[in-house]
């Protein structure tokens, strides 16, 4: 017969790669199996976790084990046998057993071995070998009848050949699969030394990360690592394509799938996730869903991404090798797959993976179109980060040959705030434009130039004009374009005076960028409090200060320099309605944000800084005003034509010095809690009722009215209103 009946005290069987039909029966106690110097597949690296994982499971009549080839599956199961006082039944199933008889037969032969009365654990290694639908009922019905106290162990590469939903419902099955199977950093740093590698912390997770923890792959990475001199830098170049890798994979994985399914795996290896829809489109063909499904059931080292076999990916190193296979198998293939898959992720939205086979597919053209259609949604949605991870694909030679591509990072450096890169790239795509015969897209792609020379204002406020008037024609009417179009015409107007102009352009940049360029619409916002500060209706300029903040916070775009306008807008009319925490809080935050534009545009700094030291002056911080004041003056020089930059600076600064004049005291040493008071004198509120408002006592609050008139050289409450009004530090108005 082909049973060996091995005796208490040995090991499991050592498995068999040569395919003959001997089984063996084992029974194994706590003797350990001796170790050898180097370890095949992590199979002597001890798995303490799993095997108490194991010993708490005896009361469950079923255990699971279905992993791919050099998981460690027989090795755990060794571990466990050693460490359970149950004696352990081994037998290694062959082709054979698809004979049901026989299967049948050999099953009563191994359990006559074993004293039925008392408990055991009849371990079935190679389940996946069975196909034959007797084998399957012989195996059902034997796993149906494993008796109180004892445990049947399938040990798989594949699914088993029937059902276990029903015992996985009444947990009655015990299931261990790769992901319990793979290799922690500790482990495989075990593993790793054994096999004489002495790799560092981050080598070996390098390797971890690399194998998904499989400890075959993390074996094999050691055999190919010790061939090599300068083992540091080999971890790094470690991949699915090293011949002593791809020597085992072919043999023990793909060498055990029919050609057809290797053929689809090579090509479906080109997608990140495989699914059926993907794969039938992709790979021009038909019942791809039912491919996968047989295949994630095989050893073919399918990982499924989902709870109900809909996608898959292949291991990481299949991956690459199947890779590599249709490179030197099929190169034109290989393009023709990536173009396809291009046009498959787009049409379903994911443009990150479009852009990356059209890279792969060597189509650079394609995938710059692709970042630059991109640009809007992202940069101007606080999303500039994933723009700049898309153009990272890219070398600099080959964003400055596509002017999408130079475009896109213009832009991506103009959010950070740094104009001086953003103007080289625009010169770049300029360039690259200029080099195209013509089309529709010169026409669009000679927009965008516009538009960052607009934002520049190198030539002054005319030519920004004209330039952002010039994009905005080139662009299709739905374009989101052309809100930064009606922004950047709405500040050349204002700045250069003509304030209903710029109304217009601002509310028409306000509704355009509403849900395409939250960004914009914010700067747009902040530029209308502005205008309505101008005309000193407070009440205007906080709603449209209010709107362009919550447009900054709902979409996080806080972090954005050129977010600083906004927010010194706010400051200086929240300050100017005496609300005061709030108002340093904005200009906290601005602050930080100007110190980042540093080499930004000059108009836009500009406001920012004149606005901050209006705020700092109703605020009551007449040097932090001063020395905005001084900055802001330049950068306006910058912008020789905007007057009213000039007309800002000028009130501002003639408040600022009649604060300097004013009592000894002097209202630059107000407190906080003090300018909140003084934001209430004007109103007809009793010291009682504002110190209901304010959540304080009365006596704080008459305190703090008459240190106020102290600093204001006022001895009433109506002569401190008059002279904090004068000083421009609140409105006689304010209620």
């Amino acid at each position: 017969m082909a049973t060996v009946i091995a005796t208490k005290g040995r090991h499991p069987p050592a498995r068999s790669r040569r395919g003959e039909s001997a089984r063996v029966l084992r029974l194994v106690d706590g003797d350990r199996p001796e170790r050898r110097s180097a370890p095949a597949s992590g199979e002597m690296v001890p798995r303490p976790g799993l095997v108490e994982r194991l010993l708490e499971t005896a009361a469950v009549p079923l255990v699971l084990v279905v992993a791919p080839a050099g998981y460690g599956k027989t090795t755990l199961l060794a571990d466990w046998s050693r460490a359970d006082a149950r004696p352990f039944a081994w037998m290694a199933l062959h082709e054979a057993d698809n004979d049901p008889a026989r299967f049948e037969k050999d099953v009563s032969r191994a359990l006559e071995r074993v004293n039925e009365r008392e408990p055991y654990v009849l371990v079935l290694d190679d389940v996946h070998v069975l196909r034959a639908a007797g084998s399957a009922d012989v195996l059902r019905t034997l796993a149906s009848r494993v008796p109180r106290g004892s445990q049947l162990v399938l040990a798989s590469r594949g699914e088993p050949p029937f059902q276990v939903a029903r015992l996985r419902a009444h947990r009655a099955l015990v299931e261990m699969r790769a992901r319990d199977l793979a290799m922690t950093a500790p482990e495989a740093a075990a593993l790793l030394a054994l096999a004489g590698l002495d790799l560092a912390e981050r080598e070996v997770e390098t390797l971890v990360a690399k194998t998904e923890g499989w400890p075959a792959g993390l074996y094999l990475a050691a055999v190919s690592l010790r061939e090599q001199t300068d083992r540091h830098a080999a971890v790094d170049r470690f991949t699915g394509e090293d011949v002593v890798v791809a020597g085992y994979l072919r043999d023990e994985i793909l060498g055990r799938l029919p050609r057809a399914a290797v053929t689809f795996l090579r090509h479906a290896a080109i997608l990140d996730e495989l699914s059926g829809p993907a794969c039938d489109e992709i790979l021009e063909r038909t019942g791809s869903e039912r491919v996968l499904a047989g295949l994630a059931r095989s050893s073919a080292m399918l990982v499924p991404l989902d709870r109900n076999g809909g996608a898959y990916r292949c291991h990481a190193l299949l991956a690459q090798l199947l890779r590599a296979e249709l490179r030197r198998l099929e190169p034109g293939t290989e393009r023709e797959l990536h173009l396809r898959a291009c046009d498959w992720h787009l049409a379903q939205g994911d443009a990150d993976r479009a852009i990356d086979h059209a890279v792969a597919a060597g189509d650079l053209a394609r995938a710059g179109e692709l970042v630059w259609a991109s640009v809007p949604g992202h940069v101007w949605r606080g999303r500039a980060a994933a723009v700049q991870r898309r153009l990272r694909r890219f070398t600099a030679d080959q964003i400055e040959s596509q002017p999408t591509l130079a475009l896109a990072l213009a832009h991506t450096h103009l959010a950070k705030g740094e104009l001086g890169p953003a103007e080289r790239w625009a010169a770049a795509a300029e360039n690259a434009v200029l080099a195209r015969a013509g089309g529709q897209d010169r026409d669009s792609l000679a927009a965008g130039v516009a538009l960052l020379r607009a934002a520049a204002a190198r030539e002054g406020l005319d030519q920004m004009l004209a330039e952002a008037g010039r994009a905005y024609e080139a662009e299709a009417e739905d374009s989101p374009w052309r809100a930064l179009c009606c922004l950047l015409s709405g500040v050349a107007q204002h700045l250069s005076g003509d304030r209903e102009a710029a109304r217009r352009s601002l509310n028409e940049g306000v509704r355009r960028a509403a849900i395409a360029a939250p960004h914009v619409q914010a700067l747009c916002l902040a530029q209308l409090a502005l205008l309505a500060a101008e005309e000193d209706d407070w009440e205007l300029a906080a709603g449209y200060a209010g709107r362009g903040r919550s447009q900054i916070e709902h979409y996080g775009l806080a972090a954005y320099p050129a977010s600083a306008l906004v927010f010194a807008a706010s400051a200086m009319i929240r300050a100017q309605r005496g609300r005061v925490e709030a108002a340093r809080d904005d200009m906290r935050q601005a602050w930080r944000l100007l110190r980042a534009l540093y080499d930004f545009i000059p108009w836009h700094v500009a406001e920012t800084r004149i606005t901050l030291a209006r705020a700092s002056l109703r605020l009551g911080d007449l040097p932090r005003a001063r020395q905005l004041l001084a900055d802001a003056s330049l950068s306006a020089r910058r912008v020789p034509d905007a007057d009213v930059l000039r007309e800002w600076m000028g009130g501002a600064e003639e408040q600022a010095a009649a604060i300097s004049t004013s009592a000894v005291l002097g209202p630059s040493t107000l407190t906080t809690a003090e300018l909140r008071v003084l934001g209430f004198l004007p109103t007809h509120l009793s010291f009682r009722e504002i110190a209901a408002r304010l959540s304080v006592s009365a006596n704080t609050v008459k305190t703090q009215a008459h240190a106020v008139y102290g600093k204001l050289g006022a001895a009433s409450r109506s002569e401190a209103v008059a002279n904090a009004n004068a000083l421009g530090l609140i409105e006689a108005s304010v209620v």
